[in-house]
């Protein structure tokens, strides 16, 4: 099932969307899927894969990070390192307890990176325009 996730999420990648389109998605859909779960807490299993696919998309971010390919500077590699591991972290003790409050950290973290993710991809567009 892993695998397929990560085709998927690598065929997003490949379409006319911009690679901070796909992340922002995804962590929409992370955040989405958490706050569903959330609210039907006594579907048990809706709530592990809900957790299952929020630690999946931080292991690829984990991944992505370290490839020698990354061109983010060094700093900010670390601080995505170190907000992985408070959301592996946050995770497990999430998959633990089965508390639906366990969630909000996560959902709070997916949707301000991917409010992140849309905001500097529509201030970088009248950049590279007035640059054109």
């Amino acid at each position: 099932m892993a695998k397929e996730q990560i085709s998927a999420y690598q065929q997003m990648q490949k379409s006319s969307l911009t690679p901070r389109e796909v992340e922002a998605m995804a962590f929409t859909k992370a955040a989405v899927m958490l706050e569903d779960a959330k609210q039907k807490v006594k579907n048990i299993e809706g709530y592990a894969q809900a957790l299952r696919f929020n630690h999946l998309l931080w292991t690829i971010v984990q991944a992505d990070i370290t490839e020698p390919e990354n061109q983010l500077p060094a700093d900010i590699k670390a601080n995505i390192l170190s907000l992985s591991i408070f959301v592996d972290k946050q995770t497990m003790k999430a998959m633990r307890s089965s508390e639906p409050t366990d969630l909000d950290v996560l959902i709070n973290i997916n949707r301000n990176l991917a409010a992140g993710l849309r905001n500097s991809e529509s201030a970088e567009a009248p950049a590279q325009a007035a640059s054109a």
